[in-house]
């Protein structure tokens, strides 16, 4: 296997590059049986990056030495819980899916765009990757082949076998129908599953970002998220977020290390759009304050009979 430069990954960049490692891995030991660490990996998103960042030397991630600055934050504000509130109202007026099957898959079209420093021989290279359109096709139970097409990245529909057995943590759609319905044994659940930075909070609002994204949250499960999400420290509302599709939203957020990290919700619906990712001091990978270094837009969400199949 030739050996992968290593990368510092933002918050929001480990579900986008859990495919690409794990293709490796698997080119690496394919006769091989993964073992638990390496299945936690692909079924917790979560715990392929830090809650911060990680490095990826020759397909294994190692959690960054970086501190959690908002480590001693106060509880979430009387506006920000409210606002979760609402956002956990809207998620549990959703109609649940009827009738999903084993068989059938879970489609996410979405674009999205990092910041990517690269270290080779040569020194250490920053940049803010252009955005770019993305599809997965997810097995309802964790047990069939999935896809992800993302043309632009270099994965021309790249099939990734299934392996079980899944573990807790994972996140296909009949294991997040076995979540709490309340917020506090959420709560307890996201601590438990949650991994990555040296921030136990900043890890625990990673992975909520996590299934906001490239999953189907049941409606109950959904309500429990947000409502757990206010009570994670640190948590903060920002009153206008941009997602990469250009859709303004207001968004809950948490910093860590230089980075804001926002979920944005549209401002009437209150259903998740995408992430943003804004430095608020100068980064030391040079880039300013104030400059956005990552950005995702979700597109479309939905059920559908086949691997590769579109609405």
């Amino acid at each position: 296997m030739n050996e992968l430069p290593e990368r510092d990954l933002p918050p929001g960049r480990h579900h986008l590059l859990k495919e690409h490692l794990l293709t490796e891995i698997r080119q690496e030991q394919k006769d091989q049986k993964r073992n638990e660490k390496r299945a936690k990996s692909w079924f917790r998103p979560a715990l392929l990056a830090g809650a911060v960042a990680a490095t990826v030397v020759a397909g294994v991630l190692v959690a960054s030495p970086f501190g959690d600055r908002a480590a001693q934050a106060g509880p979430p504000s009387k506006e920000t819980v409210r606002m979760l509130e609402e956002i956990a109202a809207a998620a549990k007026a959703q109609p649940a899916q009827k009738g999903v099957r084993d068989d059938q898959y879970v489609y996410i079209k979405s674009k999205a765009g990092y910041m990517a420093t690269t270290v080779s021989k040569d020194g250490e290279k920053s940049e803010i990757e252009p955005v770019r359109p993305r599809e997965v096709w997810q097995s309802v139970d964790g047990l069939h082949d999935e896809m992800l097409h993302e043309p632009d990245g270099g994965f021309q529909y790249e099939r990734m076998e299934a392996d079980p057995p899944l573990v807790e943590g994972d996140d296909h759609y009949r294991s997040l129908q076995k979540l709490p319905t309340d917020p506090v044994n959420m709560l307890d659940w996201l601590h438990k599953v949650s991994d990555g930075g040296e921030s136990e909070d900043q890890n625990t609002f990673v992975l909520v970002g996590d299934l906001s994204y490239e999953s189907l949250m049941p409606p109950e499960q959904a309500a429990a998220l947000y409502l757990a999400a206010s009570k994670i420290p640190g948590v903060e509302l920002v009153e206008d977020a941009v997602d990469a599709e250009g859709r303004h939203g207001v968004a809950i957020a948490r910093e860590d290390d230089g980075i804001r990290q926002e979920l944005i919700f549209d401002k009437k619906t209150k259903q998740f759009l995408g992430e943003r990712e804004v430095a608020v001091e100068d980064l030391p990978t040079g880039f300013k304050k104030g400059t956005v270094v990552g950005r995702s837009a979700i597109l479309e969400r939905t059920v559908v009979d086949k691997l590769g199949e579109r609405p």
